[in-house]
């Protein structure tokens, strides 16, 4: 019978959410590049093997914590109406595009991709993944509920829900103001041939 971990062999999760925040707050403030386990693991006031016991790799470290950072934030939510569940969808991926933090690393992650081709491609593959499902679950649910066409183009409409706000947020780095959800899915229902939309 197999003897149940003690002592430092238990990850501890108030330890592994001290160093999250740290992993985070480092990224904003020094960038991918100049991120050190060493620094990481001052300021969670951990040592380096705690990091180690979690995480092979600073790689693989960052990609983890960023990883379950956004997504958590992608909203699964079931209003019962698809005008409902796109108003929450997309004020959620604003809320994780402006995130303080999030908002300061996510262009060095996209920098560091364009400096070393393939290194976003798991990290995308593991954001983007999860973060595609919910939405596609959101959109056939509406299609079973006759709110939006059976030949739907799900790859098409699941990229004209997150472009636009991607694209105002991250690359035009403007602001959304305060009726610009309310536009937004307006706009989305009607691209999407949503019944009534």
């Amino acid at each position: 019978m197999a003897r149940t971990p003690t002592g430092a062999a238990v990850l501890q999760p108030e330890v592994t959410q001290a160093i999250t925040e740290a992993v985070m707050w480092e990224l904003a403030e020094q960038g991918y590049g100049r991120l050190s386990m060493e620094a990481v693991a001052k300021r969670a006031g951990v040592s380096k093997s705690a990091l180690y016991r979690r995480w092979t790799s600073k790689a693989y470290m960052i990609a983890s914590v960023v990883t379950d950072f956004s997504v958590a934030r992608a909203a699964d939510v079931n209003t019962g109406s698809l005008r409902g569940d796109l108003r929450e969808t997309m004020q959620a991926l604003i809320d994780w595009l402006t995130h303080p933090l999030f908002s300061r690393i996510l262009p060095d992650l996209v920098a560091e991709d364009a400096r070393n081709p393939g290194y976003g491609d798991g990290l995308r593959g593991a954001i983007g993944g999860p973060r595609r499902e919910v939405g596609e679950a959101m959109l056939r649910r509406a299609i079973a509920r006759g709110e939006l066409p059976e030949d739907l183009d799900m790859e098409l409409a699941l990229d004209v829900l997150a472009a636009p706000i991607y694209w105002r947020l991250v690359v035009r780095q403007a602001e959304a103001e305060p009726d610009y959800v309310d536009r937004l899915v307006a706009y989305a229902l009607r691209a999407l041939g949503a019944q009534g939309g």
